[in-house]
């Protein structure tokens, strides 16, 4: 394990990053209305692109070079728990286009890929997805479906993916296929993946509805037939794309528990506010002990919650300047970086190891006190017209996506144990 030193755990934030993170309250509380509003129509938020457009929200922690502001992972997971305030539907928008999206091309792309595709995505004129989950593989990825073929001038994808977040949408998406068997027609476990544009045919897109909650984003379900990706689309090395859909998974539980925090934060809020006014039993109920009991869990859920995420985010940080450094320093450096780079696979695992206990952790805390926050508001909160029940609805589902927190909770225990007691 790594940064045992907690002197080089530095949460200070300058003017720059405070101006913006005030431009993302104020662009948060301008969708807040509207936010609501869509919630109950089940209609997708059309004012998150322009809104968070115009403060540069959609490229937070994406180079200058690419058209992004460049900030770095804490100043984005300091915006994310604003924007999760107003909901995990909004932020889960975000992750989709930016934490499993643009980051992986940011990360994985050639200079070429990069300057023909992710400028567009910084400026909001594509929308991005990840598309892994398949219908029957989803915590084990490894386990997927989809093939592609080989051709002389192209590459030839079959297959589906499920639960793609802004699947409806978007412009552009990362997805993920095994090399096609000559003799069996499956796949031989050799995983790559590849940049589908909306223009690639071959892709019918079917929204997923009928969701418990994140009402204001949609899920798709993606089918490929005989969909024809130009060679140059290919990302990253032929074979690494079970690295690359790992490196993106370990930022999306990064932002989710980002997220999870203005859950937890809004839950209290709202039911501070509320306790301090509704009276029973001829007494406010904040004075009502079981009432504080709900409300100092959530406070101590909180706290506890962001540090975690803080830390997570300094780490994930760290992995960034590495990789970064070693790209300036080597032209091969997807060869050399996974295979024999201890020092990398060293940051990267202590990356991984904790952004899945901050998303475990996170993702409890939020759910948890969305319960609570329904409880202390009785039947005022059992209305999808109140912020607590809408938290209540799409927190359950951060307990599922970016790694199902049963599968974190063994993922965290073998890494602990090692790998000859995988559980999983």
């Amino acid at each position: 394990m790594c940064y045992h030193d907690l002197s080089e755990m530095n949460f200070d934030i300058s003017r720059r990053q405070k101006n913006f993170l005030s431009k993302v309250d104020k662009a948060s509380n301008l969708l807040r209305e509207y936010e609501e509003e869509c919630y109950l129509n089940e209609r997708i938020n059309d004012m998150i692109v322009p809104v968070f457009k115009n403060i540069g929200m959609l490229g937070c922690p994406i180079s200058s070079r690419y058209g992004g502001l460049g900030y770095d992972f804490l100043t984005y997971c300091l915006a994310l728990e604003r924007i999760g305030e107003e909901g995990s539907s909004i932020r889960t928008f975000l992750s989709a286009h930016t934490s499993i999206g643009q980051l992986v091309l940011q990360g994985w792309a050639d200079e070429a890929q990069k300057r023909e595709y992710l400028s567009h995505t910084t400026r909001g004129k594509s929308i991005m997805a990840f598309a892994l989950t398949e219908p029957t593989a989803g915590s084990d990825p490894s386990s997927m479906e989809m093939v592609f073929e080989e051709k002389s001038d192209h590459y030839v994808l079959n297959g589906t993916k499920h639960w793609v977040g802004n699947g409806t949408l978007a412009d552009l998406l990362t997805t993920y296929a095994k090399e096609r068997n000559s003799k069996d027609g499956r796949g031989n476990g050799r995983i790559s993946a590849f940049i589908v544009d909306k223009n690639c045919q071959g892709i019918r897109r079917k929204e997923i509805k009928n969701k418990m909650g994140l009402l204001t984003v949609k899920n798709a379900e993606l089918h490929f037939r005989n969909c024809i990706i130009p060679k140059k689309n290919l990302l990253g090395l032929k074979g690494q794309g079970l690295s690359i859909a790992y490196s993106a998974l370990i930022d999306g539980r990064l932002s989710v528990a980002a997220g999870a925090l203005g859950v937890i934060k809004d839950c209290l809020a709202e039911s501070i506010r509320y306790s301090k006014h509704r009276t029973q039993h001829g007494d406010l109920l904040a004075k009502k002990q079981l009432i504080q009991d709900h409300i100092a869990k959530m406070v101590v859920s909180l706290e506890s919650s962001r540090w975690l995420v803080y830390r997570t985010a300094i780490t994930r940080q760290h992995l960034q300047n590495y990789v970064e450094t070693f790209k300036r320093d080597n032209t091969d450096w997807q060869l050399k970086l996974n295979r024999s780079n201890e020092e990398y696979i060293r940051i990267r695992d202590e990356v991984d190891r904790i952004s899945s206990i901050s998303k475990l952790y996170a993702s409890n805390c939020a759910f948890d006190a969305a319960n609570r926050s329904v409880q202390i508001f009785g039947s005022y909160g059992y209305t999808k017209k109140s912020r607590v029940a809408r938290h209540f609805l799409d927190s359950r589902a951060i307990m599922i996506y970016e790694g199902a927190n049963e599968v974190l909770t063994l993922k965290i225990g073998s890494q602990c144990l090692g790998k000859n007691f995988e559980a999983y």
